[in-house]
């Protein structure tokens, strides 16, 4: 049997090669255009909402705000809703007497006095967490002082304090900040400090701007969770000493960046 040659002539190899569609080279994806200050707030308030909730350090209760960029006499807050389900859409512009213009029928949240005054009393603040962290309830409820027991946690070196909030409304109530007089109490409370516990209820946490607010609300919620295990061992608990935080502190807040780049992954990969 005859077979017949499959090798093509050269001129038609030639031909085909002339013809064959070019290979087009890969074109590097479109840089995303900056969001402007006040867009990029609201972004940082959704994806620091969703991270404390991967986190736990919030469930379906708590919340985030970040100041303005443009007017620190407004903050950013996403009204009533589990943080885990915070979109831009949910976040309102507030001014610090805790008003939202803007806000139409949507529900405010109750204790948005917290970071209106907090705002009022601390201009170095520019993002604030509350949150009802289970980890801290007992250090607000039992006199037990909530100390650095590692170096992620050293910030907290400067002491911890509680609100009690029975005192600074002069009666009992139903545990939330819900007027500018209780936020005043619960500022002045806070001080000049990172955090503080509120009996009872949970704690808040502030930053000099979201990443670190984030990072200290995770790690003060790890750090009560291992000094109670450390005191269920029965042997004297050694804390960082003053120098040791505040070396500590020094380092770890040069990184903040390190450990937010990886939370944001994590909350949009899910």
């Amino acid at each position: 049997m005859t077979h017949r040659s499959l090798v093509l002539p050269a001129a038609a190899a030639l031909a085909l090669i002339a013809f064959a569609p070019a290979t087009v080279p890969a074109q590097p994806a479109p840089a995303k255009k900056p969001l402007d200050p006040r867009a990029q707030a609201i972004a940082d308030v959704v994806t620091a909402n969703h991270i404390l909730a991967d986190q736990g350090v919030v469930d379906g209760f708590g919340h985030v705000s970040v100041r303005d960029p443009t007017d620190p006499n407004k903050f950013f807050l996403a009204r009533s809703t589990a943080p885990e389900l915070v979109t831009s859409a949910d976040v309102l512009e507030h001014d610090l007497d805790g008003n939202a213009p803007a806000a139409g029928g949507a529900k405010l949240c109750l204790e948005r006095f917290i970071h209106a005054e907090i705002y009022r009393a601390r201009p170095d603040v520019n993002a604030i967490v509350h949150c009802h962290a289970p980890d801290l309830i007992p250090f607000g409820a039992t006199g037990i002082a909530l100390r650095p027991l590692y170096h992620m946690s050293s910030f907290l070196g400067g002491g911890v304090p509680v609100f009690e909030i029975h005192k600074a409304a002069n009666g009992s109530t139903d545990m939330l900040v819900r007027t500018p007089e209780l936020g005043k109490a619960l500022a002045k409370t806070l001080g000049a400090h990172p955090a503080a516990l509120m009996r009872g209820h949970g704690a808040v946490v502030v930053g000099k701007d979201v990443q670190s607010a984030v990072f200290r609300s995770v790690y003060t919620e790890l750090n009560a969770k291992l000094q109670a295990q450390a005191m269920t061992l029965g042997a004297k608990i050694i804390f960082l000493d003053a120098d040791e935080a505040k070396k500590s502190e020094e380092t770890n807040g040069a990184l903040v960046g390190r450990s937010w780049e990886l939370w944001v992954r994590k909350v949009r990969d899910r």
